[in-house]
């Protein structure tokens, strides 16, 4: 290896401790472990394979968010890049303002991307604007007000729609003058907004 064993280790140990305790086989290599050494730690129970080239160092604890990271992983591109955001209803989640706990994972992906959703996902493709996203450990979500947006064009309830904005408001999360100017061009968010002022 280009490096100590104990570098290696120390890096390695870092960026899965950011990533929900995974890694690629691709940052393993760059960050000293040659596959021989991969099958070794595998072997060996320091690494666990959980998917193509994807491994997990077991006594890392498990993110609250695991399916979303694991996700991310299964999104990623030629280029080791994951692809996948979450949005929609599972970005609710995240962001905490609903206590509804969604059937399906919402995943928003680039317009080309090709895979097929794994079972209990949906892919929605948009081209998202960087300060559309957050980063969070191990995977990205959409920002508050973006999140907001997209619910407002999904099945979700006015009822809940409503908790959610109101929920972003009073937490400082979104401004509602921004909220407003978004939502725009988003009926049903822009009627419940109007409503909201008026106190109807």
């Amino acid at each position: 290896m280009p490096r100590s064993t104990r570098d290696a280790a120390r890096k390695l140990a870092a960026l899965a401790s950011s990533q929900g305790g995974y890694f690629t086989a691709k940052q393993a290599s760059d960050a000293g472990y040659g596959y021989r050494h991969l099958d070794y730690h595998e072997t060996v129970g320091n690494f666990v394979r959980v998917g193509h080239g994807l491994y997990r160092i077991p006594t890392l604890p498990v993110s609250e968010h695991d399916d979303f990271v694991r996700l991310a992983f299964w999104s990623r591109n030629r280029n080791d890049e994951p692809q996948a955001v979450v949005s929609h209803e599972s970005a609710l989640v995240v962001h905490e303002l609903t206590d509804l706990l969604p059937t399906k994972i919402h995943l928003t992906v680039p317009s080309k991307f090709r895979k097929a959703p794994p079972p209990g996902c949906v892919l929605h493709k948009a081209i998202l604007a960087l300060e559309d996203v957050e980063e969070r450990e191990g995977f990205r979500v959409t920002s508050p007000i973006k999140t907001i947006l997209d619910a407002a064009e999904s099945s979700l309830s006015t009822e809940q729609l409503g908790v959610a904005v109101n929920e972003a408001i009073v937490r400082g999360l979104v401004r509602r003058t921004k909220l407003e100017r978004a939502a725009r061009d988003v009926e049903r968010l822009s009627m419940l907004l109007e409503r909201n002022r008026s106190g109807r």
